[in-house]
């Protein structure tokens, strides 16, 4: 399947400053083949070598016990029985069980540049942080600031999951949103099917491949539930404690409960009696780092930028897959695909949907709640202007615009709902339709956005 994440491997390839890479993002969304089985076979042919740490006991060994690249290109090139040069693409994979691989990255910086080495793998980051606390005060975890580049793989997002599933649907959808023109009411209908389907799905490699090759809804479904419950189970191998464990397990299968309230923040105490959001915050931090959640911070009133969160404010947690999402919700699938959908699905499963392609474009979540309960789902800031955004499952009106405008500032509203393109100069307000989301998202991000 084709990833759009290629493009910052291929960016990486050719910069002239490039570092070695770490590929950061959560179990099975598709790391290692994009790694692997796209960009190295298309890029590097039979001139690279993979290294598994969880199954290549001898590498593994005799990394953890050194950093000196040049020891470990030496030991490789050996075992392997091949050349390590500038020409060979080294692929550290599941680093996570072998986290003296990572302080020795600053060494290859320094010291074999020339030579493109990418490490990846799950959990890195809690692997990382428990190794430092097992050392204590005394040997600090070396972690290799300044000398490795990064880039984050998320699930599949909407635009890929489209380019995968009807690729000419794809380009009629991303060349209307690039003209800033309306699909005709036919194509549209046919563009927001694929966005049902999508929230059903999600944006697992396996699970989206299993839709396309078998075309059944409720396959990719089964394999979805597969997927969930690792999840679950990835939470008793990397935490310390069983506490810790059963809190962070109540904490990931309470998302949907979570946004299903009224305030939609997140509150300790529907998950545990007298609950306090200290209790929940190595839970929080845990599923954040692992990219399995995404959080987005309150803002009040009067926004300023940059804008900033506020760690002892109101928050709000997202599921960083949509299909996951609507399969913790425990929702009938044949709710998507139904004739009375819109009516059905209440506005959670597309806000969450419009969070993970905001956040897997390279946004930061946040969202405003004024006075008499007035809020707008997302602010984004782009180019040091703010871009306010309400999601409407249906066409609905932006109540809550008026009074935040009020208080500030804002380059251009955004209204994302079942409706086609438009834009109201008088109100400055942008309406798209979802099937937009990813392509925006995509600019915001980027500082790209022009909304006329």
């Amino acid at each position: 399947m084709e990833r759009t994440a290629i493009q910052k491997l291929i960016n990486w390839k050719e910069s002239k400053r490039r570092k070695p890479l770490i590929v950061w993002g959560a179990r099975q969304v598709g790391k290692t083949y994009l790694i692997k089985d796209i960009f190295a076979k298309t890029f590097y042919k039979n001139n690279y070598i993979y290294v598994d740490f969880k199954i290549e006991d001898e590498i593994n060994e005799f990394c953890s016990k050194t950093a000196n690249a040049e020891k470990i290109i030496e030991y490789i090139s050996l075992l392997k029985g091949k050349q390590i040069t500038e020409k060979t693409l080294l692929i550290f994979d599941e680093v996570q069980e072998c986290p003296n691989v990572i302080s020795a990255l600053k060494y290859f910086c320094q010291d074999y540049r020339e030579i493109p080495v990418i490490a990846t793998g799950s959990m890195v980051r809690i692997k990382i942080q428990r190794e430092t606390n097992k050392r204590g005060g005394g040997e600090k975890f070396l972690f290799p600031v300044g000398k490795i580049d990064q880039i984050t793989v998320y699930p599949m997002t909407f635009d890929e999951f489209l380019l995968n599933s009807n690729r000419v649907l794809y380009e009629k959808v991303r060349s209307a949103y690039e003209s800033r023109i309306p699909l005709e009411a036919p194509i549209h209908a046919l563009a927001m099917d694929q966005v049902y389907k999508y929230l059903l799905v999600g944006g697992m490699p396996e699970t989206v491949d299993a839709y396309i090759d078998s075309g059944s809804l409720f396959e990719a479904r089964d394999i979805l539930k597969s997927l969930y419950d690792n999840y679950l189970s990835d939470m008793e191998l990397y935490q310390a404690s069983r506490e810790a464990i059963l809190r962070s397990r109540a904490l990931f299968t309470n998302i949907y409960s979570q946004l299903n309230k009224e305030s939609k923040n997140f509150s300790p105490g529907l998950i545990e009696e007298k609950g306090k959001t200290r209790d929940f915050a190595t839970s929080i931090e845990w599923l954040t780092m692992a990219h399995v959640v995404n959080q987005s911070y309150q803002l009040k009133e009067r926004v300023t930028t940059p804008l900033i969160k506020d760690e002892n404010g109101s928050f709000r947690l997202f599921l960083s897959d949509v299909g996951m999402f609507s399969y913790q919700s425990g929702i009938n699938s044949a709710s998507f695909v139904s004739s009375d959908r819109e009516n059905t699905l209440s506005g959670i499963f597309f806000e969450n949907y419009v969070s993970s392609e905001l956040v897997a474009k390279g946004n930061h979540l946040f969202y405003w709640r004024g006075k008499s309960s007035c809020e707008l789902e997302f602010i984004v800031e782009s180019n040091n202007k703010l871009f306010p955004i309400d999601v409407k499952k249906g066409r609905g009106v932006l109540n809550s615009l008026e009074k935040f405008s009020h208080h500030n500032k804002y380059e251009c509203a955004v209204k994302i709902s079942s409706g086609n393109y438009g834009y109201d100069e008088s109100k400055k307000l942008l309406t798209i339709p979802f099937y937009f989301v990813p392509f925006i998202a995509e600019d915001l991000a980027q500082g790209t956005f022009s909304y006329k």
